[in-house]
């Protein structure tokens, strides 16, 4: 198994700790209301939105405010919002997807663009990078889940494809299609997940120098700080004790 990159578990930390709640939120709840409006508003018979849900409360967001998210889809007054994809290469030649939701396509492409371009990048077009990445399930635990061979059977069992165990804690992955059924079945095993989503797992990562990483992280935060940005993925990989540096 490949081990886990080091930078991607302080980095998680690090938004659990400085990420804006009001933003935080906003975010989620865009994808909440988008998935009930998409689907049947019962978590329980919507997968999309029952894995909405489920990271919005694996972000302590309050229960009314969830359940304010999906009235909005149900009573015809929410907005309606483009999923779209950007693709691009930011500092060092690092491959960057940027998933976002918008009611204004100009807008969010002339501000992605922007940011890239004033961030040492490029963007580029559809497709010029996806396939550096593989669109998969992730499904994470904390360590207290269990060590990582008992993470590994119930992995197995559940239909997964991958498990990459750490001290920080377990990553399984999965097919895209595949989410929430091996979820539900590790739910049933491990007990409830910390998250689990859609993700582009890079293929391969590229390590960074200092330099580069400091350049990175300013086109990521600048990335994720626009309202319409969901996601940002790259395939980079932040060596330990530059990561700690930073």
């Amino acid at each position: 198994m490949a081990g886990h990159s080091k930078w991607a578990n302080i980095q998680h930390r690090k938004g659990r700790q400085d990420a804006a709640r009001s933003k935080l939120f906003s975010k989620l709840s865009k994808e909440i209301t988008v998935a009930a409006k998409m689907g049947d508003p019962d978590p329980e018979k919507n997968p999309r939105l029952r894995l909405a849900v489920k990271e919005a409360k694996g972000q302590s967001m309050p229960k009314d405010v969830i359940d304010r998210a999906i009235k909005k889809a149900i009573g015809g007054d929410a907005e309606s919002y483009d999923e779209i994809r950007y693709e691009g290469y930011g500092p060092g030649g690092i491959a960057i997807i940027v998933e976002a939701m918008t009611d204004n396509r100009n807008r969010t492409a002339s501000n992605v663009r922007s940011y890239f371009a004033k961030c040492g990048g490029n963007l580029g077009e559809t497709g010029s990078v996806a396939f550096m990445f593989d669109r998969v399930g992730e499904i994470t635990y904390k360590p207290e889940a269990g060590d990582a061979d008992t993470v590994m059977m119930a992995a197995i069992e559940a239909g997964a494809d991958d498990v990459e165990s750490d001290e920080d804690g377990h990553w399984i992955y999965c097919a895209d299609t595949d989410l929430n059924e091996v979820s539900t079945a590790l739910e049933a095993s491990l007990g409830e997940s910390e998250t689990a989503k859609l993700i582009w797992k890079p293929q391969t990562r590229t390590e960074v120098d200092a330099e580069t990483a400091q350049k990175l992280m300013k086109l990521i935060d600048t990335l994720e700080d626009d309202d319409d940005v969901q996601n940002v993925t790259g395939n980079f990989d932040i060596p330990d004790e530059v990561a700690e540096a930073l």
